[in-house]
């Protein structure tokens, strides 16, 4: 996701190199297991194990995929929401939450209304405003209180110079309120370019959610939780290392909402449990292989590791759910650094990846790719210059066809940076070996901590970078111009999200024909043909798609992942036997 890269490379895709961090994170089930097939009902007590801690309750400072997923069913509703269904396509259409429709766009996707439903309250009784709506909007321009969440807004809302609501002039937030009006329950968001995937970014971000002014703190209230969905935090205060016990919230009518689509909200509590220690996620699996007291009500975020696989056998096997998620990892050539296509397009020919994903772990952990794009997004589609590579073994005769042709000198030296695990290490060495055996020379540069930095660094010395990446939302808009569009990547200091420093007039060119489109359909069909221009240039080299593995307590019912749940268990279908 675009947020803080190191945190979404932790999430998904570095979790296959073995990574031990912890971040924002469907897919379809994709081997063993099976999803719960307990009847559904109303009542009873669900635990939820996590293995780590959010950086904030605050809907707008809200970035875990996991988190924005998870919430979005049990407390934050927001203007449109993603449905939960376990088709791809449907799951990324947005559907009305706490607005009538899924909003009305004009002048070309530069103006949006929304308006709110009658009856929807927040947890203290008050009504969900359009004045609420605004005021949340208005906060994310405060980026020196309300950081860590996403900032889309500050790029497109009509307005300039604003600092946000605690610090602004009479003027500026008078200008700010021209750019987001209210009139009556309607909503308007006038921005400076077109935004047609809007809809999709209010659904899968906080970023325009509604929040009470009356009830903003500031920094100091980042852990406080006031809900307008179907369950509210006991206490009103979220424990950042314990977690909460979420009860119903009275306030909630259900009469507002689409049960069926959106939230079910099953269980009469649920038991949010944090265990932030190193091995918690072995442990709470643990647990759940072993399926005895509460954890037979339990799920968790906490992902199934490698040497726990073993033991998904037999009773346990009918408790497991693998499915794509939502990263993708790849390679980048140093654009400064190689400069011949064709000695690019030689890399990618021998590139064993088969061999790669096994090293990784097996089809349970990864699947090969066939572009950056994952296939959760819409309008992913397999990339043409790496759809027909061999089977994924790699050629190394046809690599050094290409060398030859290139005319260069052989073999052609290769230093490879990745961020160093013992996993990765075994993974970047099958790399390597299909590498050689091409005509090529590879120095493998496992680095640690200094990974990131070293990554983005204009003059390293790397020749090909390892790289992962997750949609913010499933939009080729959220991922193709974050990571190749040098313009706002590059400065003097940094090449950006774009670790290969690639530059190129004919993507950029397709980038603004896309930002400039009225309908989703049109950005879409621009963003295709701008994968095809980086695969014609070989500008990355698609490695795999992660795999999620999940256990959950055989007294759960509704266990699934969907597109919307970012492939993390579906909290919106999720209830518990109840005796």
């Amino acid at each position: 996701m675009g947020m803080n890269l190191k945190k979404a490379v932790a999430a998904g895709a570095a979790a296959a190199l073995g990574m031990t961090l912890a971040a924002c994170g469907g897919g379809d089930s994709d081997g063993p297991g099976g999803k719960s097939e307990a009847t559904a009902s109303k009542g009873g007590t669900l635990y939820y194990l996590q293995a780590f801690p959010f950086e904030a309750a605050d809907p707008q400072r809200i970035y875990y995929g996991v988190q924005l997923a998870n919430w979005r069913r049990v407390l934050y509703r927001g203007l449109v929401a993603f449905p939960m269904s376990e088709d791809p396509e449907v799951a990324n259409t947005p559907v009305a939450d706490l607005a009538t429709d899924t909003g009305t766009a004009s002048e070309g996707g530069k103006v949006w209304k929304f308006t709110l439903k009658d009856g929807v309250k927040w947890e203290d009784g008050s009504d969900v405003t359009c004045e609420d709506v605004q005021y949340g909007t208005s906060r994310v321009f405060a980026n020196d209180v309300i950081i860590g969440g996403p900032n889309y807004t500050l790029s497109y809302i009509d307005v300039e110079d604003y600092p946000g609501p605690y610090k602004a002039t009479a003027e500026q937030q008078a200008a700010f309120e021209d750019a987001v009006s209210c009139e009556g329950k309607t909503v308007t968001f006038r921005f400076n370019k077109p935004w047609a995937d809007f809809p999709q970014a209010a659904a899968g971000m906080m970023m325009v959610d509604p929040y009470k002014e009356a009830s903003d703190e500031g920094d100091k209230g980042k852990w406080n939780v006031l809900s307008n969905g179907p369950y509210k935090v006991e206490g009103g205060v979220w424990d950042k290392d314990k977690g909460a016990t979420l009860v119903r919230n009275d306030q909630y009518d259900v009469k507002t909402d689409k049960p069926e689509e959106l939230r079910l909200a099953l269980p009469d509590v649920i038991e949010w449990q944090i265990n932030n220690s190193d091995t918690a996620g072995e442990l709470f699996n643990d647990r759940l292989i072993k399926n005895s007291g509460n954890d037979q009500y339990a799920i968790t975020n906490a992902r199934v590791s490698p040497p726990q696989f073993p033991k998904i056998t037999g009773e346990v096997e009918k408790r497991y759910l693998n499915v794509l998620s939502p990263y993708n990892s790849y390679l980048v050539p140093n654009a400064k650094r190689i400069t011949d296509v064709k000695v690019k397009k030689a890399l990618a020919v021998s590139l064993n990846l088969n061999g790669y994903v096994k090293a990784l772990g097996g089809e349970r952990t990864a699947a090969p790719a066939e572009t950056i794009v994952n296939p959760g997004v819409s309008g992913s589609q397999d990339n043409p210059a790496f759809a027909e590579d061999n089977n994924n073994d790699g050629d190394p005769a046809a690599a050094k066809a290409l060398l030859a042709e290139a005319g260069v000198k052989t073999p052609y030296p290769i230093k490879l940076s990745y961020p160093k695990t013992p996993t990765a290490d075994k993974a970047m060495a099958i790399i390597k070996e299909g590498w050689d055996a091409a005509g090529f020379k590879v120095t493998l540069d496992g680095l640690q901590d200094t990974y990131y930095d070293v990554a983005a660094t204009p003059n390293k010395d790397s020749d090909v970078l390892w790289a992962g990446w997750g949609a913010d939302w499933p939009s080729m808009s959220t991922v193709l111009p974050p990571l190749f569009d040098s313009r706002p990547n590059f400065s003097d200091a940094t090449c950006g999200n774009d670790y290969g420093c690639y530059q190129s007039d004919a993507f950029e060119a397709l980038v603004d024909e896309s930002a400039n489109a009225s309908t989703v359909e049109d950005q879409v069909a621009k963003l295709q043909d701008a994968d095809k221009v980086l695969g014609e240039e070989f500008a990355y080299m698609p490695l795999e798609i992660t795999k999620f593995n999940w256990l959950f307590g055989s007294k759960v019912t509704g266990f699934t992942t969907t597109a919307a749940s970012s492939a993390y268990p579906e909290l919106g279908l999720i209830g518990v036997e109840t005796k």
